[in-house]
Order: C-alpha cells, then structure tokens, then sequence
C-alpha cells in the first residue's frame, strides 16, 4: 500500500467527522431518556453519526416520561444507563441505591418560568396551581427554587401538579389547567407566542445547574466499566459534534423532535450548544447547590461527592482524547 495511501486511512480515522469504521456491536444495550429537548440530543447526535457502533456498542434510545420513573426503571433491570434530571440521582441515592451521575452536557439552566397571561407578577401566584413533569425531577427542583425567590411556599401558598412530561405540561399551562410550568425549548418559546410570560430564565440565577445528565449504578460501573468508558467516548463526540456542527445537530433534533420548522431547530441549537461543555465530567458546584435546595433542613447535607462518579471523565481527559476532538 502506498504511503499517501496509509497516510489519508489514518486522518479520516481521526477525524471526530470522519464515518466510523464499521465494528461489530458487541455490547447491546437500552438507554432512556425524558423527552424532546436539546439536553438530551447529545446521545441522539452520537447514535446518528455511528460513534456507539465504531465503540461496539448497539444502543437502543427510549424515551420515558419523568426522571423518578426512569431511575426506578434503571434499577428495576430495563436500563442500565439513563438521561435524566439530576435531582432524581439525588433522591434515589439518598434513599439507599447506588445510584450515580457520571456525566452532564453542562451547566447552565434551561429552563425558563412561563406564566399565563392573567399572572402579571409573581404575587399572582399565591393560591394558584403549578405544572411539573414527577415529584423529585428537575422541573420540580426548579419551580420550587422560583417560588422561594418570590417569597411564596411551594405546596402551601401554590400546588405543585404532575404531568409526566414536559409537553404534558405545557398543554396544562396553555389550557389554563396550571397557571405557571418551567418548560425549555422549544415549548417554551412556543409557550410565548400563544401569550404566556416569561418569570424567570434559571440561566441567569448566576448558579450552576447540571443538565443532560448522564445516571449509572455503581455496581454497573464495578461490573462494565470498559462499556461504560467506551459509552462515554462515544457521547462525548457527540457533545463536540453538537457544539461544533450545527445544520448535522439541526437535522437529528429535526428527526427526534418531528420538526421541520427550521426556527425551532435554530434556536434549539443555539439555546443549548454554545453552553455544552467540552468535557462530559459532572459539575460538583451544581450538585451542591442542587444539595442545598433538595435536602433542607437535613442534618448533616451529604456531600457532592456522594453522587458523583467522575473517574470515568477522569480517563478520558488525562488520556488526551476530549483534547483530541478540538485539535
């Protein structure tokens, strides 16, 4: 073989571009995931690009309304990997399993606060209803946090209503079942034009938050660690084709969303790919001031390293490979 020949092989295997050489799958495995949103494309992105199949993986992508119900479903046996809201690892953890985060696409809230029109300030909340998607997902964290900046107690003074999933809630605000849901794109720009108000956007609380959270078991880890390695390699691809590729990142949330509105798609990407981190490793920042909110009056608050597995983010750094993808 000639040497241009050799040459040109090894940059398109390099290239983080490049069609996967075509391996085997030898690890079959169920990933589930909440809804639409763009928090959770990164896996979508890395399935449709062929990384999980150039990792041996054969991954099967299901969606499952609700964070508590898909933990609760990770430890029933159905998956042994799922993307949800980091407030549910934290519950289920805390409530004995081995439950834990190994992964998240970054750091800033997605989410904003949309109220009917009839809600001309926060005030006009007392006494009315609020629409999350399961009691101890992240929407719910998040409609607690807002209702204690407005000085109003969640459950007493405004009822916390559960809907399954985001579009659930959103069809409740709308319809005037709930008066006020935290919603991200693109309901909530949806939410919008049909004349709902935006209360609060959770981005600009200047916390960090822990989005496209990626939940394992620390007995997975103990038993596949090689599988969960070669999963996370193959996600974070997809986290830098997201962030780097939009029209490709357009036409797989096009595909997984059933949207052809190009608007949509536009600012889907641009609300979530300029914040997505380079590396997949879980912010300890966000998990304690998830920690401060969930567990209040809890004497002594657990630690952020108790829910927190970032070995697997480790190996992939100190290896080179997240430097690899940006070179």
């Amino acid at each position: 073989m000639q040497l241009k020949t050799v040459i040109l092989i090894a940059l398109l295997l390099l290239s983080p571009y490049a069609a996967p050489a075509a391996v085997a799958a030898t690890t079959s495995m169920r990933l589930l995931y909440p809804s639409f949103s763009g928090s959770w494309a990164t896996a979508w992105i890395a399935k449709e690009a062929g990384y999980f199949t150039a990792e041996g993986l054969d991954i099967e992508l299901i969606r499952v309304g609700g964070s508590t119900r898909m933990v609760a479903a990770m430890l029933g046996g159905s998956a042994p990997i799922i993307q949800a809201g980091a407030p549910a690892a934290l519950a289920a953890n805390v409530a004995g399993s081995d439950v834990v985060i190994i992964g998240a696409t970054g750091n800033v809230s997605p989410f904003r606060l949309m109220a009917r029109p009839e809600i001309k300030q926060p005030a006009d909340l007392k006494g009315k209803k609020a629409g999350i998607t399961t009691f101890g997902s992240t929407s719910d964290q998040v409609v607690r946090i807002a209702l204690r900046q407005f000085n109003l107690e969640p459950n007493k003074e405004v009822a916390l209503l559960t809907f399954g999933a985001q579009p659930e809630a959103f069809a409740a605000l709308v319809n005037g079942v709930v008066q006020v849901a935290a919603l991200s794109y693109p309901l909530y720009p949806k939410a919008a034009k049909l004349g709902m108000r935006e209360l609060i956007r959770f981005g600009d609380l200047g916390v960090e938050d822990i989005n496209g959270t990626v939940i394992t078991t620390r007995s997975f880890i103990g038993q596949q660690r090689d599988t969960l390695l070669r999963f996370l390699r193959a996600f974070t691809r997809g986290m830098h084709r997201y962030r780097t590729d939009k029209e490709y990142s357009k036409r797989v949330l096009g595909k997984y969303g059933k949207i052809t509105d190009d608007e949509i798609l536009e600012g889907t990407w641009q609300d979530y790919a300029p914040t997505l981190q380079k590396s997949p490793r879980p912010s300890l920042r966000a998990i304690q001031f998830l920690i401060e909110n969930q567990f209040q009056g809890k004497k002594p608050l657990p630690k952020p390293e108790q829910f927190v597995d970032a070995s697997l983010a480790d190996q992939l750094e100190k290896s080179g490979f997240v430097d690899s993808l940006y070179k």
